[in-house]
């Protein structure tokens, strides 16, 4: 379960109906998913936003990004991908995931708490590394 204060939270239109079209599908081939319902809360929450006018410290899909754990000062980077992209071994982390979910749609600077076995952790978005967006790569 993702644990988050209610900031401002800002995504792009074409994520926005990827991600709907994402769980609309698992909700048909009755795949349950945990955090589909975080995933969906967010984006439904989320103010949309055209992908030409996104700022370039916001995550998006795709986005390379850099977080500090800030319980352990522990950096780490990732891309978020959709399910069917992910790899471990390349740092692509799914959507699905508790802390891609979290991460979408903050920007630089943001602090996450993410609520993992041990308890309640904290997170910081220190960078985004890449954004599609920014890079004019509105396909991706």
């Amino acid at each position: 379960m993702v644990m988050k204060t209610q900031k401002k939270l800002s995504i792009t239109n074409f994520d926005y109906i990827r991600l709907k079209n994402m769980i609309s599908e698992y909700s048909k081939r009755n795949k349950t998913n945990v955090n589909l319902e975080d995933l969906l809360g967010e984006i439904e929450r989320a103010q949309k936003v055209d992908s030409t006018k996104i700022p370039a410290n916001v995550v998006t899909m795709n986005s390379i990004i850099e977080i500090r754990n800030l319980n352990e000062l522990d950096f780490d980077e990732f891309q978020l991908v959709f399910p069917e992209e992910s790899n471990s071994s390349e740092r692509k982390i799914s959507i699905l995931a508790p802390i891609a979910t979290a991460c979408l749609g903050y920007k630089v600077g943001d602090i996450i708490q993410w609520n993992v076995p041990h308890g309640v952790q904290q997170f910081q978005i220190t960078d985004v590394k890449y954004q599609p967006e920014a890079n004019g790569h509105f396909h991706l």
